[in-house]
C-alpha cells in the first residue's frame, strides 16, 4: 500500500493563537485536528498508512494518537481493576506512525530521516496544515503515466504565495517566481508523489523541500504537474482557520469526500 507521508514539525508562527499551545497540525478545524481532514481525505481514496514528521510540539501528535480510541469512544472504566469496558468503540482503520525528526530540522531533511520507514516505494507527500477536494486516486495515475520523480498538485491562489513557470503543456514544472497579489497564476499546493529517487537529491537537515531538492527536479525534468482546479485552502493565518470553521459549520465543506465514518466528530482535550 502506498503511504502517506505528513509533514507536522513546523513552528505555525503566522498561527501563533494556537500554535502556543500544539502544533499546527493539531489545530482544531470543526473539533478535529486539522490533520486528521487531511488524513480522511486520502483514506477515502484507499491510502491508509501514514508516516507523520513531528518536531515542534511532537508529544502533543503522539499522545493524540495513543490515545484515540479513549478520547473517541464510550467507555466504563474500574479504576480500581484498571478494566476499560468500551461501551461503543470508535476509530479509524488506519496505520501511523510519528517520528520526532527534530525542533530545528527542515522540510526536506525531515522528508530524508523518514526514508528507512519507506521501504523504497513510491509515496505520498503533503503538508500537514492543507485540504482539498483532489481526487488522489486521479493523481496517482497522472503520477504514474509521467515518468516523473515528482509530482505536485497546482492550485489557484490569490496573494502571498509564490508561482509556478510551466511547460506549455502544464504537465512540468520548469521554474519558480515570486507572486505578486494580482498575479492568477498557479502555486504548489502540496499533495505531492514521489519516487524514492527523491530522497538523493536531499543533503540533509538543513534544506527546504522546496528550494534546491525541488529545483534539482526541475533541472532533470523531473518535476511534474497535476493541476487541481476544485477547492484547495491552506491553514496559514487566524482567518484561513475561521474560513475553514465557517465552512465545516455549514456543511459546507468542500474538503469532506469520504462519508460519515466511525467518526464525524469529537473533540481531543
Amino acid at each position: 500500500m502506498t503511504k502517506v507521508v505528513l509533514l507536522a514539525g513546523g513552528l505555525g508562527t503566522r498561527l501563533a493563537e494556537e500554535t502556543s499551545i500544539r502544533p499546527k497540525p493539531m489545530v482544531e478545524i470543526g473539533g478535529m485536528p486539522i490533520m486528521w481532514h487531511i488524513m480522511k481525505i486520502y483514506a477515502h481514496h484507499g491510502l491508509r498508512d501514514f508516516v507523520i514528521l513531528g518536531g515542534y510540539k511532537v508529544e502533543f501528535i503522539r499522545r493524540y494518537f495513543l490515545n484515540f480510541k479513549a478520547l473517541h469512544s464510550d467507555f466504563t472504566i474500574d479504576l480500581g481493576r484498571g478494566h476499560v469496558d468500551w461501551l461503543e468503540a470508535k476509530g479509524e482503520d488506519w496505520r501511523v506512525t510519528v517520528l520526532d525528526t527534530g525542533g530545528e530540522t527542515l522540510t526536506a531533511g525531515r522528508l530524508l530521516r523518514a526514508r528507512r520507514y519507506l521501504d523504497g516505494e513510491r509515496f505520498c507527500l503533503t503538508y500537514g496544515d492543507g485540504v482539498a477536494d483532489v481526487d488522489i486516486s486521479r493523481l496517482l495515475d497522472f503520477h504514474a503515466a509521467s515518468g516523473a520523480w515528482c509530482t505536485l498538485t497546482a492550485v489557484t491562489q490569490p496573494g502571498r504565495f509564490g508561482a509556478l513557470q510551466l511547460s506549455e503543456d502544464s504537465a512540468r514544472v520548469e521554474g519558480f517566481r515570486e507572486k505578486g497579489a494580482t498575479d492568477g497564476g498557479l502555486i504548489n499546493g502540496g499533495f505531492f508523489v514521489c519516487e524514492p529517487e527523491v530522497f538523493d537529491l536531499i543533503d540533509g537537515d538543513h534544506q527546504m523541500w522546496e528550494d534546491a531538492p525541488m529545483a534539482r527536479l526541475v533541472e532533470r525534468g523531473k518535476l511534474a504537474s497535476y493541476h487541481h482546479t476544485g477547492f484547495w485552502q491552506a491553514m496559514d493565518s487566524l482567518r484561513d482557520k475561521q474560513l475553514l470553521e465557517s465552512l465545516w459549520a455549514r456543511g459546507q465543506a468542500p474538503w469532506k469526500v469520504w462519508h460519515e465514518g466511525a467518526i464525524a466528530t469529537g473533540a481531543t482535550s
